[in-house]
């Protein structure tokens, strides 16, 4: 797009869009800061990741977005970084890897975890790290705004992957990443790290989220509702060996999620028994959910995640299914998913 001479916009990939300008207010308001939005959440992942000094230390979760896994070993085999992970729900782990010389720079949270459904105590966590030097970020996409605003409890910046929740249809490539109001030097450096890298995301992209920003409540109201359902009935089917859920009284991270949450949102995963086979046959037998990658739009979709090398590599169980649960009616997705468990 071309704009004239001495106008307020000059060149789009530094000055954005109108409604660019318009989606990172919005986010922004959401989340209590200021936010620049990317052409995809690995963008913003980089913007912070790749922005480090050389020999920089950081603390990671173990249990992570494949994707935040990648970056920080690719990273690290470049020699450029040095990698502590834990689990980052485990908060005496992290408190002794926060400690450990050279102290870090940066400490990366997501909570809950993906796919382990692990919950961070970040403001206990950010305090830490904040005591030894380090930068937090938060990546909260699981939660958006309406379930866990992370500048409140101490993080320094928030990462969302706009894909998911914030766009809410399965339909864009997008990511976020929001600061505090009054950080300018961090917001300037995050916004170079775009402009040089050539991050922004297009007009229809930024169209598209701001107005999945409009209906995100009601979309969220429904996914947790159907999610608390379909989590107490996995549990108590004689195929699920367990259900990972915050929303469930046992579940070890329910009281952080009651503490610190406005809900436990609308993602669980859940363990077959049988092994890897029966999973996998769960994911061939759904209809109605559908077996994809991907989570936070308004349709069910379920995946077995140990599939993939990294997670694989990180731990994740073999008969671990992930279910990102959407808005269809709650009994025909029990009817689906039962049937599929037999």
């Amino acid at each position: 797009m071309t704009f004239h001479q001495g106008a307020e916009q000059n060149y789009l990939r530094q000055s954005g869009s109108d409604s660019l300008r318009a989606f990172q207010e919005a986010l922004g308001e959401l989340e209590g800061g200021r936010a620049l939005a990317f052409s995809s959440g690995m963008a913003a992942i980089a913007a912070v990741v790749e922005g480090l000094p050389a020999g920089s230390t950081v603390v990671v979760p173990r249990m992570t977005y494949s994707g935040t896994s990648s970056i920080h070993d690719h990273q690290e085999r470049l020699g450029r970084l040095e990698v502590r992970r834990v689990e980052i729900s485990d908060t005496a782990a992290v408190l002794e890897a926060l400690r450990r010389e050279p102290a870090p720079a940066l400490l990366w949270i997501e909570t809950p975890t993906n796919p382990m459904v692990g919950v961070a105590d970040v403001p206990a966590l950010a305090e830490a790290a904040h005591a030894v030097g380090a930068t937090v970020v938060v990546d909260s996409t699981w939660n958006s705004p309406l379930l866990l605003r992370p500048l409140e409890h101490g993080a320094d910046v928030v990462m969302h992957s706009v894909t998911k929740y914030l766009s809410g249809h399965s339909d864009l490539l997008m990511g976020a990443l929001v600061t505090g109001p009054d950080d300018d030097e961090r917001f300037a450096a995050f916004k170079l790290r775009r402009d040089l890298t050539g991050g922004l995301p297009g007009m229809l992209e930024t169209f598209l989220a701001l107005r999945g920003i409009r209906t995100l409540a009601v979309r969220m109201e429904r996914a947790q509702a159907n999610a608390g359902v379909l989590a107490q009935r996995l549990a108590a089917h004689p195929a699920v060996e367990r259900v990972l859920y915050p929303g469930l009284p046992d579940d070890p991270g329910h009281d952080l999620v009651a503490r610190l949450h406005d809900g436990p949102g609308a993602m669980l995963s859940f363990l077959v028994a049988g092994g890897a086979p029966a999973a996998d046959q769960v994911c061939a037998a759904v209809r109605l959910v559908t077996n994809a990658t991907s989570l936070g739009g308004v349709e069910t979709l379920v995946e077995r995640r140990a599939q993939y090398a990294v997670d694989a590599a990180n731990g994740t169980p073999d008969n671990l299914l992930r279910l990102s649960v959407g808005i269809e009616d709650v009994q025909d997705l029990w009817a689906d998913l039962s049937r599929a468990l037999g």
